[in-house]
């Protein structure tokens, strides 16, 4: 893993996400290595290169300090284009540092992360009037997610952190996505009903991106995945089986786009 210096001239940028007014990445790179990935096609990498190198923007704590005083007040999302809790996160706070500054002038926060790291800046989002936290979750399979996020926190690690945070007052939706096409309708009662025992808020649900070169990366690791090169998975299945059992729980739910 190759680790750089970068320094940045801007913090927020424009987000095009439904809900969401900016977003911001305090690091280029992600060391997850998630195989489904979908933004080195965003940000035009090799995908050979994606998870092997990550660039900390250095100063991005005091350029946004800069950016807020005259911003006007919105959403940000962290974040958009790479994980702010992967592990480097542990070492450089650059997340915890910009949340600090956030807090400051009280933008609204929305978190999406796999990791556990978040726990450490509770004290932080809790402060907040209005945060939102989403744990990202694909499948409750923990041996396929080592085969496809290999280096993100275990699911068990990521439903302690939905209870964990939900009982200290944090709204935190589960992003149920991208949904693993190994994944069954007959799974679906059970994840649910997982979700649900750990305390999440809501449910939103997302499919795999297929831009170019994810699925040819995916079968690398996971050749049972081959269900989606033959469009043979039904997600609108999935979805109306999600929305059905949520409604009969009463829990909330939503679709990502």
């Amino acid at each position: 893993m190759k680790i750089t210096n970068l320094t940045c001239k801007s913090a927020l940028s424009k987000s095009s996400l439904p809900g969401l007014n900016y977003s911001l990445n305090p690091y280029r790179g992600c060391q997850h290595n998630c195989a489904y990935c979908y933004v080195p096609n965003i940000l035009r990498i090799k995908r050979e290169e994606w998870g092997e190198f990550v660039k900390i923007k250095t100063n991005i704590p005091n350029v946004l300090s800069k950016e807020l005083r005259y911003k006007k007040p919105g959403i940000v999302a962290l974040s958009t284009v790479t994980d702010p809790y992967q592990p480097v996160e542990k070492k450089y706070k650059l997340t915890r540092y910009c949340i600090e500054q956030l807090l400051r002038y009280d933008f609204p926060i929305s978190i999406q992360t796999k990791s556990k790291l978040i726990i450490r800046d509770f004290d932080l989002i809790s402060k907040f009037s209005n945060a939102e936290v989403l744990i990202s979750i694909g499948t409750l399979n923990d041996n396929e997610r080592k085969i496809i996020e290999p280096y993100a926190s275990s699911i068990n690690d990521r439903l302690e952190v939905i209870k964990k945070l939900s009982n200290k007052g944090i709204n935190v939706t589960v992003f149920f996505g991208p949904i693993y096409p190994t994944i069954r309708i007959n799974d679906l009662k059970e994840i649910i009903e997982t979700f649900h025992k750990y305390d999440a808020s809501e449910i939103m649900y997302d499919k795999l991106n297929k831009k170019p070169g994810i699925l040819n990366n995916i079968l690398k690791f996971s050749p049972n995945w081959n269900i989606l090169t033959e469009d043979k998975y039904n997600y609108k299945k999935i979805y109306e089986e999600i929305e059905k059992i949520c409604k009969i729980k009463n829990i909330k739910v939503s679709s990502a786009f």
